[in-house]
């Protein structure tokens, strides 16, 4: 069971972030903001596929007046993306649940100032996202692009939102690579107990961003780091998600549905378990229920991992065993196998809701 670090608890809009709060999903949509119905609907699309915050860009004007619309049109917490015009952030704040701005670009401190202020009046959160792509100059200087460079970076703006008397703070420190990214994290985590938004950002297409992400976020969720986040990829909205939830399940940081354990395909296979995996997937995806399932293509393996899997196939040779907690209680024909393992899971998946 994974320990996470006590953070302190904020909400953005309904959403608890940090403290017992369980670890939220987030994305960001990618039309023009300043298009309503087009916004709206990718931000229905990813609430739909179980996203708990989403972001949406506001590089101008247009954007930002476009905010209280799309507000009123749907049900996830909004979260206001802010650079370089500071006066957009204080447009956004009258209708979204969090700003996020960028220490790098978004110039001196007196124009942070104005945004904490506008949060203050509207008891809404901020989050500081330092990027090591766009680190202040003085940093940058002084550090590089590296990890040291976005703690500092950090850091000091984290002291400047607390002078302010403003402590409803998230941090990100995003870098496109894991080790900067995993080494920031690890850096500023012992130093305040705010709560952590983790990402690789620029992650890239489906499979690098998954790799990426999966080593990065992964890491840091299963050292108790995180509290929030997002996987960044070049693609689909809803593949975010789907791999952010991944993520968080194969770390253990918070159980969702099936662990679906299934030997590699070998010569020693006696069933078609590519088909008989994928219908299983397909069959299980509503359940939500955190269970240990095992499909495994021959005897070598599978009464092995059937003893500790809540619900088991053991394929042999046009026949097979369906377990449950390493009990048989079938020995079926190949073609009658997946429907009464679906039974089954389905049926304890009930009974331990």
């Amino acid at each position: 069971m994974i320990t996470r670090y006590p953070t302190k608890k904020i909400y953005v809009g309904d959403v608890a972030v940090g403290g017992d709060a369980p670890i939220s999903t987030q994305s960001m949509t990618y039309s023009n903001t300043y298009d309503v119905d087009a916004t709206v609907e990718q931000i229905k699309r990813l609430h739909f596929a179980g996203c708990d915050i989403v972001r949406v860009a506001v590089p101008d004007m247009e954007d930002a007046l476009a905010l209280k619309a799309i507000k009123e049109r749907i049900d996830l917490p909004l979260v206001a993306d802010i650079h370089y015009n500071y006066k957009l952030a204080l447009i956004a704040a009258e209708s979204v649940d969090c700003i996020r701005f960028n220490p790098g670009n978004i110039g001196e401190k007196s124009r942070i100032k104005e945004i904490v202020k506008a949060c203050q009046q509207r008891d809404i959160p901020i989050r500081i996202g330092v990027n090591a792509g766009s680190l202040e100059k003085e940093f940058e200087n002084k550090y590089g692009q590296t990890a040291e460079g976005m703690v500092a970076s950090a850091e000091y703006n984290i002291k400047y939102l607390e002078d302010l008397g403003f402590t409803d703070i998230k941090i990100s420190l995003k870098a496109s690579d894991v080790e900067r990214t995993v080494s920031a994290y690890r850096l500023l985590r012992p130093k305040n107990n705010y709560p952590f938004h983790l990402g690789v950002t620029e992650a890239g297409t489906l499979f690098h961003a998954t790799v990426k992400s999966s080593i990065g976020l992964g890491t840091l969720l299963m050292e108790g780091i995180g509290d929030t986040m997002r996987v960044s990829i070049t693609g689909e909205l809803e593949e975010e998600i789907n791999v952010a939830r991944a993520i968080l399940k194969d770390s253990g940081a918070m159980p969702d549905g099936l662990n679906i354990i299934s030997c590699p395909t070998c010569g020693r296979i006696e069933a078609d378990l590519v088909t008989a995996v994928a219908e299983i997937e397909r069959r299980t995806a509503h359940i939500k229920t955190p269970l240990n399932v095992s499909v495994m293509g021959c005897v070598v393996n599978a009464i092995g991992e059937a003893a500790h899997a809540d619900v088991a196939i053991a394929y042999g040779k046009g026949k097979g065993l369906v377990m449950v907690k390493g009990e048989v209680i079938a020995n079926l024909d190949e073609h009658e196998l997946v429907d009464k393992f679906v039974y089954e899971v389905e049926k304890m998946a009930e009974l331990t809701k």
